[in-house]
Parts: C-alpha cells; structure tokens; sequence
C-alpha cells in the first residue's frame, strides 16, 4: 500500500507521542520548496531518547510498508534523520534543535495543525 506524504506524516506524529517525544511541530514545505511536502521536527531528551523515537517510527511506517530512504545521525542521535522522500522527520535532542532553528529556515511553509490523520 502507498500512503500518501500527510499520512507519513501523520504516523510518524503518533509514534512519536507514543514515545514522548516533545515541541513536535509539522512544516508543510512543499509549497515553498521542492525538497519535501512534509518536515516532521520533534525533540528527544537524550540520544539514547532520540534513537527510541526514530526506532519507533521507521517501525510503525515499516509496519505500513513504507521504509526510509535515507537514515543519518543514529549512531550520535543528536540529531536523527529520516528521509522518506515527501516526508522527511528531524529528531533533535534540544541543544541541536536550537543551534539549527529550521523552524525559522523554513519560516515561509505552513505549521500544520494536529491532529494529521482525520
């Protein structure tokens, strides 16, 4: 099954509140970028909290039989990547969420509202 980029999105959301990732904030870039429809951001309170929350997430899309097409930053998990090509899910520890603001990089795209799904 193909899910479409806000249904990505929407998971990797829920996932991640399964975990209790924190600040998630969901940018719909894709009207000001060709890069991606969605950026998912989101923190962690450690690595080893990162890494359980991006496990958690390739996970549930896996199980949606949607993978990654790229992963980096795992093994430091300070800030953790997931590129599922119209989605792409940045998960920070705070202190690299903050040095990096793509909140205001991306200042221009949308802030979606919660919930995704529905």
């Amino acid at each position: 099954m193909v899910l479409d980029p806000q249904a990505v999105a929407g998971i990797a959301v829920e996932a991640a509140e399964e975990k209790k990732a924190y600040d998630i904030t969901v940018l719909n870039i894709g009207s000001v970028s060709v890069v991606a429809d969605y950026f998912v951001i989101l923190n962690g309170r450690s690595s080893t909290h990162t890494q359980s929350i991006a496990d958690e997430i390739e996970d549930k899309l896996e199980a949606e039989g949607v993978r990654p097409y790229r992963k980096e930053g795992f093994r430091e998990g300070r800030w953790i990547l997931l590129d599922y090509g119209d989605v792409v899910i940045h998960v920070f520890q705070e202190s690299e969420r903050r040095f990096y603001n793509l909140e205001r990089l991306w200042g221009d795209a949308q802030v979606v509202g919660m919930p995704m799904n529905g």
